[in-house]
């Protein structure tokens, strides 16, 4: 099994080199219809920012293309060099009962996993920073680092533990019965969310313009939304990037700013980006996303279990791992991981559609196409974004639309409801 890891191994050094040449290289030009328009970066960037969002763009699209799979390498190395199985042995032999064994084995593994992959992520960090987009102090980004390590850590001790206790209960049907309880489970992150973790990496608090705050009220009155205030939260110490957002659900539902798009936004442009984000609570999008989202994992579970059966009843031996035993986990984790980016390009493009609808809502409301072109301008500027991807890029990576499409589908939009 090892032989067969260091041939995997030499497969993704192959596909490193060549996807990263072909990143670098590739050349999108800008299509002719767009020369000189408002759509075109050039119109709107100067000759530095252009550049260097090209730059910025390429190194961020080599770092995902490559981060990914070497996860799936990760997976492999512990099941195919006995690591998951010593793991789960040492949890067994330090600690009697199941649920705390599971405790010991993610941490192990979450441990291991978090010191491989930490120069992948420290070097994407200083990427971040070399292009000015992340101004964070390198002990806050190691402290969000470390929280996100115990955030994941916990959530994958629960899954973990609940999928090998169904497994060994319901060996046949696990999947789905995991599918049943993971609706819940997720509906319940949903909610606490905004007010457990979010509070976690960033300082929530009421917006400082009670004036904005009435005016995003207002639209969120006209788009039924059930909010009575905007909260701000502090990034313009941690990046230059702008954002907002709808986020929750029920009574922890909560409309948030960065103060980084106040700061650099205008009234019309902040009140077109809360538009946008209500448009996408007001056309159900959430409830829709989640729907699909149940969906697919009803499929991917299905298609796990297949996949996890296949494996156990020809390599358990060779891996020395039982079907309901700890120390396979990376095995199904692996095999999610694989349907998950399978199935992204179906998802981004929902996800892209769901944009567009959200934008033309946001037109209807604010009935200002001039501030959300201005708003698609900064956005692109301020978070050095590339605006007309290569197509695999932007089948893989692009829940949103390139700005190029953006901005033209919003004229065109526009031009209909005049």
């Amino acid at each position: 099994m090892r032989k067969l890891f260091w041939g995997i191994f030499i497969i993704y050094l192959l596909y490193a080199v060549s996807m990263s040449t072909y990143l670098f290289t590739v050349n999108t030009p800008l299509p002719e219809h767009y020369v000189g328009t408002e759509a075109d970066p050039l119109t709107f960037m100067d000759e530095e920012q252009y550049q260097l969002s090209s730059q910025f763009s390429k190194w961020r699209n080599v770092i995902y293309f490559i981060n990914l799979p070497f996860e799936w390498l990760i997976y492999l190395f512990v099941l195919f060099f006995g690591l998951s199985q010593l793991f789960a042995r040492w949890s067994e032999q330090v600690i009697r009962f199941r649920f705390l064994q599971t405790i010991l084995y993610v941490i192990l593994l979450s441990t291991f996993s978090w010191i491989v992959t930490f120069p992948i992520n420290y070097f994407s960090y200083t990427v971040s920073k070399k292009y000015g987009i992340s101004i964070q102090a390198f002990q806050s980004w190691m402290k969000d680092q470390l929280i996100t390590f115990w955030v994941e850590a916990i959530i994958l001790t629960i899954v973990a533990y609940v999928i090998m206790l169904i497994i060994s209960k319901r060996p046949k049907k696990w999947w789905f019965y995991t599918w049943l309880l993971s609706i819940p489970f997720t509906l319940f992150l949903m909610f606490i969310q905004p007010v457990v973790i979010d509070p976690l990496y960033h300082e929530f608090y009421q917006i400082k313009d009670k004036e904005l705050e009435q005016e995003i009220l207002l639209l969120a009155k006209e788009a039924d939304i059930p909010a009575d205030r905007v909260y701000e939260v502090n990034m313009a110490d941690k990046t230059n990037a702008l954002n907002a957002y709808v986020t929750g659900i029920g009574s922890n539902l909560r409309i948030v700013l960065w103060d980084t798009t106040l700061e650099r936004l205008n009234k019309e442009e902040v009140l077109f980006v809360m538009a946008h984000e209500m448009g996408h609570y007001d056309l159900n999008h959430l409830p829709l996303l989640l729907i699909g989202m149940i969906a697919a994992s009803f499929v991917g579970l299905y298609v796990t279990s297949k996949f996890y059966s296949i494996i156990i009843n020809n390599f358990g031996k060779q891996l020395k791992v039982k079907y309901d035993n700890i120390a396979a986990l990376p095995i199904i984790l692996l095999i999610l991981s694989l349907l998950s980016f399978a199935a992204s390009p179906v998802s981004n493009a929902i996800s892209r559609a769901y944009e567009y609808q959200a934008d033309r809502y946001a037109i209807d409301l604010t009935n200002d196409p001039d501030a959300a072109v201005a708003t698609f301008h900064k956005l692109s500027v301020e978070g050095l974004s590339d605006v007309n991807p290569p197509t695999i890029v932007k089948i893989f990576r692009y829940t949103h639309p390139p700005m190029v499409e953006r901005i033209t589908h919003i004229r065109e939009y526009s031009k209909t409801t005049e």
